[in-house]
């Protein structure tokens, strides 16, 4: 009996052993296999074997996942510290931080100690979670249990405190930890980069180095990422490649990845390539990331040849790979290269990969023309992400399909899927281009709520959809709430009060932005350009080029080309020129920019030299230069030349005309007295005819006294826009015109009646930087410009010029700032004056009259053109 319960222990200790030996080897490996020993254990008896059940429960953890292995934790009979260390770092280590804690919280309950592998668990899902105060009571265990000093919670100590913003206690910490070693300073960098705190990373490096202590792999690989984010380009990054050298640190494939990344980055991809070739060791990340850096630097063929290369060498490409290569299709638009990678996708078996299928949805919404492609896609990924929506409701918006993109937004949160920042932005720029206030307070709402109001990328979108639709208010009182602001805050703002007209607000905001201490870029210098250019503000133009200057901005093309449009619009071609002459590389908006403005000042020769100047530069024109180019040959009477013009666009440059092309072909037959045509073109023109033409042909009927025909159009106007006083006063005048003066009063008396008013005629002068506004009727108080007009009509009469005066004193705009406009502008400068719509023949006769008088020069920029009035003549020789 002896025997056989002596022979029964020792084939069980033998049993056992073989168990041992197979889960250690299987849990060194990861292999899955090993799970086959369990059913025999609980078969011999063994299930209650503490070694036996760690070493099962570690494999569990390792190759089922979470939910099993806390399961078979939950059913052990006995458990010591390993056991709740391999079950609560198995939880830290799939990112269940907040479950983690709760077991660590058990297994102090249950009266265990933790030991440093335990403690180091717990203290790094305290730091992912951010639980400061939780991660400082571990601490305190840590103090207590005498393992300060260890080495292991050390370093996670420090990558708690440096995460937590907690930069000096990490400091003092690593004066601690034995010899604060490499890996100390590593894990310091390393959290530092991790929240984004790219300059603290840098000066830690730098105080590593003075403390004696050299950085190995691990901290160049943290390293080298920091100069892309930091912009501090490639000089950074070879100055760390330089270090690595001469720190003696080996080239290992992760380190050799990073390298190129950099390079890559910093759009050096023969750099890039070279370190590449510096050892033969290549693997997948690293071919992955040579062929996403050519997809970054547009070198679209060179990253397919290097997928080719890479699958001759024998190393099969993964879903970060085929995701980069259909990047590259998405950048160059390319539906046929996206679709060649997309079948490979599917041999591959990777079609439902969320990264591959990310990046299929948004190459099938950039390169196709329909969205079915996308759609399907998207339906094909299993478990879409918070990307994959965003990619399906940005790329439906795109195409114009703005109602499905909320439809799809709604169904986004159903989900269960929360948007992120760019979600949000995507969803608000839909709204501005909507111009939907309902669905931007909704979404605003709903930003509140969630706490995403603090990224400054939705607080930026929410100015610019608020300012979009016109509550440039509530969009002042988002950028008075958000936390920070930066040039695309008030450059948002700006553009749109500069798209509605509003230019002497955006000019304001140059203030509040200085007095926010944030400085122009291009892009916010471009729209405050764009803005003096709106009111023809020449001084405000003239210090904001100066600005340009100082801040070496004025080499980028957006603030040239503003510059050339403020001179333009300023009617000073001579700046105008000299701004364009300094562009290195004039572009289409350079040019336009150039002959609009020459068109616009009268200098018609110049405008069509300048036009040919355009090709012989090998510049292709677009259709805003055609559009410039027919208002030349319009308002020069050049007719059969800007009907050359309008014929060459399709034949030519395969340019379709717009309806604004029709709207000046019109009017250049007009113009010419070719009513018919205009007539013709009107009705068999590829567009619903819209006001604005019907009143162009109107208005070329009252110049040539064509009375049935613009009685017709009148009545095509009044069908398309019945409230607009513009057309009874053309249809009045035209009656004037034509003698016919009691249809033209009841024209006027039928205006009155139906509650219609004509806009204000307005005008301003800009003096030492302010504006000066005046308008039609308008009666002043001040003496010193009634008598300056008084003395100025009582000259014309002695020298008896035919002049008639307002019997009623109530002057014209005009009138009114030039007699402003001659007691305060300087005597040797021209007298700039803005309208805000067409001069009338009154005050034209009025303008030329005082140039030859007082001998000073006017310019005058109404709503069609410049009229620079010289010793009693003006530019547009009656073109007007």
């Amino acid at each position: 009996m002896l025997c056989k319960t002596a022979t029964h222990s020792f084939s069980s200790c033998r049993f056992q052993e073989t168990c041992l030996r197979v889960l250690s080897c299987c849990n060194s490996h990861s292999l899955k296999e090993g799970i086959c020993v369990h059913s025999p254990i609980i078969k011999v008896g063994l299930q209650d074997d503490l070694y036996l059940n760690n070493n099962l429960l570690s494999l569990y953890a390792k190759c089922f996942g979470i939910g099993q292995a806390r399961h078979f934790f939950d059913e052990m009979p006995y458990k010591d510290v390993v056991s709740w260390t391999t079950v609560l770092s198995s939880h830290t280590r799939t990112k269940h931080h907040f479950e983690a804690l709760e077991l660590f919280d058990m297994m102090l309950g249950s009266g265990q100690y933790p030991n440093e592998f335990t403690l180091s668990s717990a203290l790094r899902s305290s730091s992912a979670l951010g639980e400061f105060e939780r991660g400082t009571q571990i601490h305190a265990s840590v103090v207590k249990l005498g393992l300060e000093l260890n080495p292991v919670l050390g370093t996670t100590l420090i990558d708690l405190y440096t995460k937590c913003d907690c930069t000096l206690e990490a400091y003092k910490l690593l004066a601690f930890v034995k010899d604060g070693d490499v890996v100390s300073w590593t894990t310091m960098i390393s959290s530092l980069v991790e929240t984004s705190r790219w300059s603290e990373a840098l000066q830690v490096y730098v105080k590593m180095i003075e403390e004696g202590i050299y950085p190995n792999e691990f901290t160049f690989v943290k390293l080298l990422g920091v100069s892309s984010f930091l912009g501090l380009g490639i000089g950074y990054g070879k100055l760390l490649h330089a270090h690595l050298i001469r720190f003696g640190v080996e080239m290992n494939l992760v380190l050799k990845t990073a390298i190129v990344d950099m390079y890559s980055k910093c759009r050096r991809m023969e750099d890039a390539i070279k370190v590449s070739n510096q050892t033969p060791e290549y693997d997948v990340c690293l071919w992955t990331t040579i062929i996403s850096g050519l997809t970054q630097n547009l070198q679209v063929r060179e990253a397919v040849n290097a997928f080719l290369d890479m699958e001759l060498s024998g190393i099969l490409p993964n879903n970060f790979t085929y995701a980069s290569l259909l990047n590259a299709s998405s950048s160059i638009l390319s539906l046929d290269l996206g679709e060649q990678i997309h079948s490979q996708v599917i041999i591959v078996g990777l079609e439902d990969d969320i990264y591959v299928g990310n990046a299929l949805v948004d190459m099938y919404m950039k390169c196709s023309r329909i969205t079915t492609n996308a759609v399907k896609a998207f339906r094909g990924i299993i478990s879409p992400n918070v990307i994959s929506w965003t990619s399906l409701i940005a790329g439906f918006a795109e195409h114009g399909l703005e109602e499905e993109s909320f439809q799809l937004f709604a169904e986004m949160q159903a989900s269960g899927v929360q948007p992120n920042s760019f979600t949000l932005s995507t969803m608000l720029g839909t709204c501005s281009k909507l111009k939907s206030l309902v669905q931007t307070t909704k979404l605003h709402s709903h930003i509140i709520k969630t706490k995403a109001d603090i990224d400054i990328a939705v607080g930026n979108a929410l100015v610019d959809a608020y300012a979009g639709g016109g509550m440039a208010e509530v969009a002042w009182s988002v950028i008075g709430t958000m936390n920070q602001r930066d040039p695309i805050t008030y450059t948002s703002l700006a553009a749109r009060l500069n798209q509605r007209g509003d230019h002497e607000m955006a000019l304001k905001v140059t203030t509040h932005m200085h007095n926010d201490e944030v400085k122009m870029d291009e892009f916010s210098l471009a729209s405050f350009l764009s803005a003096a250019a709106g009111l023809g503000t020449m001084e405000t133009g003239k210090q904001l080029h100066c600005h340009s200057v100082k801040s070496g901005l004025e080499r980028s093309n957006s603030v040239s080309n503003s510059l050339v449009h403020l001179y333009s619009k300023c009617g000073s071609m001579h700046d105008a020129y000299m701004a364009f002459k300094d562009i290195n590389e004039p572009d289409a908006v350079s040019w336009n920019g150039l002959i609009s403005g020459l068109a616009s000042t009268g200098h018609i020769s110049y405008a069509l030299s300048a036009f040919d100047d355009m090709r012989l530069a090998g510049v292709k024109p677009n259709s805003v230069t055609f559009l410039s180019l027919i208002f030349a040959c319009s308002h020069s009477g050049l007719l059969d030349l800007g009907l050359e013009y309008f014929h060459s666009m399709e034949k030519t440059y395969q340019i379709t005309p717009e309806l604004d092309h029709y709207v000046c072909l019109v009017d250049l037959l007009g113009r010419g007295g070719r009513l018919e045509e205009a007539r013709g073109v009107f009705e068999t023109m590829p567009f619903k005819p819209d006001s604005v033409i019907c009143k162009t042909l109107l208005n070329a009927c009252k110049l040539h006294g064509n009375v049935p025909l613009g009685e017709h159009m009148a009545r095509r106007c009044l069908e398309l826009d019945p409230s607009d006083p513009a057309i009874y006063l053309l249809l009045a005048n035209l009656y004037d015109n034509a003698g016919l003066f009691d249809f033209g009063n009841k024209t006027r008396w039928l205006m009155r009646e139906r509650g219609l008013r004509g806009s204000p005629g307005q005008c301003w002068i800009e003096i030492r930087s302010k504006i000066y506004l005046f308008s039609k009727g308008e009666k002043i108080d001040q003496n010193e410009i009634n008598e300056k007009l008084e003395s100025l009509i009582t000259q014309f009469k002695k020298r008896g010029y035919p002049y008639h005066e307002n019997q009623d004193k109530l002057y014209h705009s005009e009138q009114l700032a030039v007699s402003f406009g001659l007691l305060n502008v300087p005597t040797m400068s021209p007298i700039r004056i803005n309208k805000n719509s067409h001069i009338c023949p009154h005050c034209h006769t009025f303008m030329m009259l005082v140039t030859y008088v007082v001998g000073r020069d006017i310019i005058v920029r109404d709503g069609k053109r410049f009229h620079f009035f010289k010793d009693g003549q003006c530019s547009c020789r009656g073109h007007s």
